[in-house]
């Protein structure tokens, strides 16, 4: 990851420009569009499900056609859609549009694959979440076939991740963490401290970066691949860190998605508990839906497994993407306060300028929490069961299925510009500090999950 023009020039070195020139802003500016356009079109009785279009479950190659014939135009919609609104973008932020258009025509067309087979009825069956298969394409072209260095043009990790966490506030809102109850918010909280001390710390014991170690304590702490972009934008992390985090969140949360739902079915754990366990432990959400998915497919068959599949989705989804995720935010405050106040001042011996954790802090943060909020006073009012009953439906689905789209485009371009051989520089030593986060989040998770919260998501509610 790159620093920001604002942090090496100083701190008003850009002014109002920030606000139409960083993808940082432009992130908020669109997300929180997005969210606006979605609401007067709920208020209206309608959708923008016109435009967010998003492939249907599908078991046969006749009825995939099918919906291709039907919905075709909302596809080349979508395209026409993003190809104007991110190359204004782009052109703002100081790249050539001529450069930027074809690359993402590549990404919109793949991505598109990925979430149709993503969209398979055996999907589930074998894991194939659209982000993880994005990421997993992304790095078998890159590394095993290799791509001209031109297309490098349209992949937009960060734009693409900030945009979508911009997105991802909008389809959390506040009321939810009421819903999730004070056992998910406390056992999520306690995972996320308790995890990124246990990395951060072992990380410079063994003689890494102040940034590079907090980079790794975020990716392992909260939600990988967004939280270690967001925390090494408020901490200035040099640009290798970032993609040496993402690429050790990606390969443990590959395992666990086998590894946790194996363990859960030995121990024929209540769909309830399993997702719970495996919220409290992965470190991707979409790698994390994935095993909980399959888990509680378990459910009512002759394995023996208590519960329903909705539990063990619920309570998944309690943990990691509310319970856990808030913690971006959080996170990027905090880091950004230390490394501008005790990290750089112990380097430099210079005054501390407070200014810069405001410039340093990520603005995308800042349009996740809007975005929640927004969504907050919409389904202010509303019960869990109307909210998932008229509120979901019409506004928060259509808002995930763009967030969706974002992701595996960010997913998508992490992988095609993810070299192995560059990353095999950095060492195991940030293995080795993040493994041992692996270890203490699994074995906390456990204890949290089934022993001393047990009986609590073994009864989760799921209406």
């Amino acid at each position: 990851m790159t620093t920001n023009d604002s942090e090496t020039s100083g701190i008003k070195s850009s002014g109002w420009k920030e606000f139409w020139s960083k993808e940082d802003w432009w992130a908020v500016w669109l997300g929180l569009g997005i969210v606006c356009l979605a609401y007067i079109f709920y208020l209206a009785g309608s959708s923008i499900s016109w435009i967010a279009v998003a492939p249907a479950k599908w078991s046969t190659l006749s009825q995939l056609a099918t919906q291709f014939s039907k919905n075709g135009i909302k596809y080349v919609a979508l395209l026409a859609a993003c190809l104007i609104v991110f190359t204004t973008v782009v052109s703002f932020v100081g790249q050539k549009p001529k450069a930027f258009i074809p690359s993402f025509i590549f990404i919109f067309i793949f991505s598109t694959i990925i979430y149709v087979l993503g969209s398979w009825d055996q999907a589930n069956r074998y894991n194939l979440e659209p982000p993880l298969m994005a990421l997993a394409l992304g790095l078998f072209i890159s590394n095993v076939i290799g791509l001209p260095r031109w297309l490098d043009a349209g992949f937009r990790v960060e734009f693409f991740i900030k945009l979508g966490i911009v997105l991802l506030g909008a389809t959390l809102p506040f009321t939810l963490i009421i819903w999730a109850g004070p056992v998910a918010i406390l056992q999520a909280s306690i995972v996320s401290l308790v995890t990124f001390l246990t990395i951060f710390f072992v990380a410079r014991k063994l003689g890494l970066d102040h940034r590079l170690a907090a980079v790794l304590g975020a990716g392992g702490a909260v939600c990988g691949v967004s939280a270690s972009i967001a925390v090494a934008g408020a901490v200035r992390a040099k640009k290798e860190h970032p993609p040496i985090a993402i690429s050790l969140v990606v390969f443990w949360a590959i395992i666990l998605i086998f590894l946790l739902p194996l363990v859960s079915r030995v121990l024929h754990l209540p769909t309830g508990v399993a997702g719970a366990w495996i919220g409290t432990s992965e470190f991707a959400d979409a790698a994390g839906l994935a095993a909980a998915q399959s888990y509680g497919n378990l459910a009512g068959t002759h394995l023996g497994i208590s519960g329903t599949a909705e539990q063990a989705l619920a309570s998944y989804t309690l943990i990691k993407v509310i319970g856990r995720d808030i913690w971006i935010g959080i996170w990027s405050l905090v880091l950004a306060l230390i490394s501008v106040t005790v990290w750089e001042r112990s380097e430099t011996n210079s005054k501390v300028q407070i200014g810069q954790i405001w410039w340093r802090f990520p603005k995308f943060v800042i349009g996740f929490l809007i975005a929640s909020v927004l969504t907050t006073l919409i389904v202010h009012g509303n019960t869990l069961a109307d909210y998932n009953k008229l509120v979901k439906p019409s506004l928060i689905i259509p808002i995930t299925a763009l967030r969706t789209w974002v992701f595996t485009f960010s997913f998508l371009s992490i992988g095609l510009t993810t070299r192995f051989r560059e990353l095999a520089a950095a060492g195991t030593k940030p293995f080795i500090a993040f493994t041992c986060g692996v270890i203490v989040n699994v074995a906390l998770g456990y204890v949290l999950s089934i022993i001393v919260f047990g009986h609590y998501w073994s009864a989760i509610v799921t209406h």
